[in-house]
């Protein structure tokens, strides 16, 4: 019998670009008339014994596609198949001819893998621990994310793997594990670790397409099939913070530079997941946002916090809260998707709500066509009966040390941003005032002369990085901060963090691949203590707290 299969895929023409309005995410992909026979292998029947006739499917990998086959309750089509830990799309082109779907329980007779024409064309098996980025290493079984963390810094410090056996060399790796995963994993040195990581799978017989070449066939690129109908993600297991310090309520406010967020990509489940969950699980209640190309990008996330349509959100175990958001009505900064837009995303059960919003400074283009001063997105909150007064800041990023901003080499168009002298007078006027959000570069260059002059104290060191990647997950400069005037620093409790757990999604591109980052900025976070009253900050197992007991004690 014949018949025809398709698929609907939700991946961007560019997997790196999720900008609105020219490209769709979603694009449509036939593949043609496949014939299904009895000599085919039924993969929603076949015993594990039975994969592993299929060419490059060892005992692990048919484990996993028994207890993959188990979770969703069966295959819909041949192409899900590549969704599976140590398939993928290159590994599924090689046997796809030999497998059908079907939901009949009579498994069907399998012609062995040897009687295959195509011999010359053998996939790899398993894992390039030299390529795989921190997600893709997760799906190994054994692996935690902080061995997959240990594993990509090894790399990174010390380059490529010369053998499995190198990985003893990582922390947390012992030789007891390395028998484990040594049949999921392979060391291939002969292509240097790349942008292009193919999901993780490397095979030299078949180069992967470059951007120029890039089509929507399903043996192009190692991309899930059917689009985003179910997450399947790990999130970091934590405790969400009590609402208290030292026994006062406190509130916690970030900023976070979301690097490009139009509507589709704030839709992409991954991402609103991941920017979801990081609020939750980290006790956010005040989030400024830099980097909208949508100005209704924001509100996306706002109605995902409030509905939670999501799994992970919807199961959260706390209060989520009931989230307003608020953009500014001018362009407030560049990039090379166009003009960038700053807002604000809050929780008003916590008893904050929003007084006045302003753009105090559009971005600047100067006749050049290189971006001047910044826009200045002011906002003043009123948290319990405190006035917070905030300064959202998206300046572009310089070159690092040694790196061009420029075709040419020249970097001196990389220094040409600073903060608009508009911000002086706000810095004069107000006494009390957080400037926060992507300043482009580390704290003690001179674009921020302006603010160390008028006493203002960054919170992040720039010894502490806050960009990430997969392939750098631990940073390399430092670029988003949290910056407090003099007379903050009495409701400020000390704690200030850079979040860089649960910034991955397996259903986020990176670049070629899966499993990438939400922004290429992490959330930087600090606290304050609240002058809100206590039914304003309940959650479970916070105590009853007196108003005059909010302050400490030597500002009483």
């Amino acid at each position: 019998m014949g018949g025809s299969l398709g698929c609907h895929r939700s991946i961007p023409k560019d997997p790196t670009d999720f900008s609105c309005g020219k490209r769709k995410f979603s694009a449509a992909c036939n593949f043609g008339h496949i014939m299904v026979n009895q000599e085919r292998l039924n993969i929603n029947t076949a015993t594990e014994e039975e994969l592993m006739t299929l060419p490059g499917v060892n005992r692990t990998v048919a484990q996993n596609i028994v207890e993959y086959r188990d979770c969703i309750g069966g295959f819909k089509k041949v192409e899900d198949l590549a969704l599976v830990s140590g398939i993928g799309a290159t590994k599924l082109e090689v046997i796809k001819l030999e497998i059908c779907v079907s939901s009949r329980t009579s498994s069907s007779q399998h012609s062995p893998s040897s009687l295959r024409k195509d011999l010359d064309y053998q996939p790899c098996t398993g894992m390039n621990i030299n390529t795989a980025t921190p997600a893709q290493l997760m799906s190994i079984r054994g692996i935690t994310e902080k061995i997959a963390n240990n594993i990509v810094a090894y790399r990174t410090e010390h380059g490529p793997f010369k053998s499995i056996e190198d990985l003893v060399r990582v922390n947390h790796i012992n030789s007891s594990l390395l028998d484990k995963i040594r049949f999921q994993v392979f060391v291939e040195r002969s292509r240097a670790p790349s942008t292009n990581t193919n999901g993780g799978l490397t095979c030299t017989t078949k180069s992967h397409p470059s951007p120029t070449s890039f089509s929507l066939k399903s043996d192009d690129l190692d991309l899930p099939p059917g689009g985003p109908t179910q997450i399947i993600s790990v999130r970091p297991n934590v405790d969400p913070p009590p609402g208290l310090r030292d026994g006062k309520p406190v509130v916690r406010v970030a900023t976070w530079s979301l690097q490009g967020c139009s509507c589709e990509k704030a839709n992409n489940p991954g991402v609103k997941e991941v920017v979801c969950m990081t609020l939750l699980e980290n006790d956010v209640k005040l989030l400024a946002v830099q980097d909208l190309l949508d100005q209704d990008a924001l509100d996306k996330f706002c109605v995902e916090l409030n509905q939670g349509t999501l799994a992970s959100v919807r199961k959260w175990k706390w209060p989520r809260g009931l989230w307003k958001s608020i953009v500014s009505e001018k362009p407030t900064g560049h990039s090379n998707k166009g003009v960038s837009y700053c807002g604000f995303l809050w929780d008003s059960s916590s008893g904050i709500d929003l007084k006045d919003a302003a753009v105090l400074e559009s971005a600047v283009v100067n006749g050049n066509g290189n971006h001047g001063y910044p826009g200045l997105y002011r906002a003043q909150f009123c948290i319990g009966s405190y006035d917070l007064k905030v300064i959202n800041v998206h300046m572009q990023t310089t070159s690092a040390p040694g790196e061009s901003n420029g075709k040419n080499g020249n970097t001196d168009d990389a220094k040409c941003q600073r903060l608009s002298p508009r911000i002086q007078e706000t810095l004069k006027a107000e006494k009390e005032l957080v400037v926060l959000g992507n300043f482009g570069s580390p704290p003690q260059s001179s674009e921020l002369d302006i603010l160390r002059k008028e006493k203002l104290c960054a919170l992040v060191p720039s010894t502490q990085f806050t960009n990430i990647s997969t392939r750098s997950p631990q940073g390399t400069r430092c670029l988003d901060n949290i910056w407090l005037s003099r007379s903050l620093k009495k409701i400020y409790t000390g704690y200030c963090s850079v979040v860089r757990e649960g910034l991955t999604n397996p259903w986020i591109p990176d670049n070629w691949s899966w499993g990438g980052v939400a922004s290429d900025h992490c959330p930087v976070v600090a606290e304050f203590y609240a002058d809100v009253a206590p039914k304003e900050l309940s959650r479970p197992g916070m105590t009853v707290v007196d108003r005059g007991d909010i302050m400490p004690k030597h500002e009483r």
